[in-house]
């Protein structure tokens, strides 16, 4: 039987702070879905930071404070299933806590982009990056559940549009500090809403050549 539990490939899997902080974790009793939803938790904290945190601690601290809960986000990605699978603590309901809070915090990262823009267009590209975040997993997800793999290609895929809004929550602060307004998130998540669109197709287009080929073949 395929293993649909796949674990998108990551070198930082095996990087001595990542084996380092998941036994840390398991000494203190961590379980793979506790470490799920705080991915969550460190999202809502960078969405409200975005939004809501410059007129409460200054725009500089806000967006450097929403980068960091956007790559502890990414931290608790990869503990969640270093936990589950290199710490023997697979549950029945782990493929369900390790994709759900994960379609959360895409959301609304992606969503709190557009609204900290303000602008009607940048809300707008806001929205229809989070709903393409959604539909890329969605076809990885279909196309697991026809071939029994996982095509986590990008341009981008997770890891890059993190990457990209990480970029620029830096950009944001660094732009608070000079108090030089630009529609930086609008460029951002338009250049977002185009890699998105790509990889939906390039996932589409690999899923649909995959059943072809497997067609194809004789029994």
């Amino acid at each position: 039987m395929n293993d649909l539990s796949a674990r998108r490939p990551l070198k930082s899997r095996s990087a001595s702070w990542a084996t380092g902080l998941s036994r840390a974790l398991l000494r203190l009793g961590a379980t793979p879905n506790q470490v799920s939803v705080a991915s969550s938790v460190f999202a809502l904290m960078a969405a409200a930071l975005m939004i809501y945190g410059a007129p409460l601690i200054g725009g500089v601290l806000a967006w450097l404070l929403a980068a960091v809960c956007i790559q502890m986000r990414l931290v608790c990605n990869l503990m969640d299933g270093m936990l589950a699978v290199e710490g023997g603590l697979k549950t029945p309901n782990g493929d369900l806590y390790n994709e759900f809070p994960d379609r959360v915090s895409d959301m609304v990262i992606l969503a709190a982009l557009g609204h900290a823009d303000g602008s009607p267009a940048g809300v707008a590209l806001g929205w229809m990056a989070a709903s393409g975040a959604l539909m890329t997993a969605c076809v990885r997800m279909h196309g697991a559940s026809l071939l029994g793999t996982h095509d986590f290609r990008g341009p981008m895929a997770k890891p890059h549009r993190m990457a990209l809004a990480t970029v620029a929550c830096i950009a944001m602060a660094g732009l608070a500090f000079a108090l030089t307004p630009l529609p930086l998130l609008r460029w951002v998540l338009g250049l977002m809403v185009v890699g998105i669109a790509v990889t939906i197709y390039r996932r589409l287009s690999a899923l649909s050549a995959a059943l072809r080929l497997r067609q194809t073949k004789p029994e």
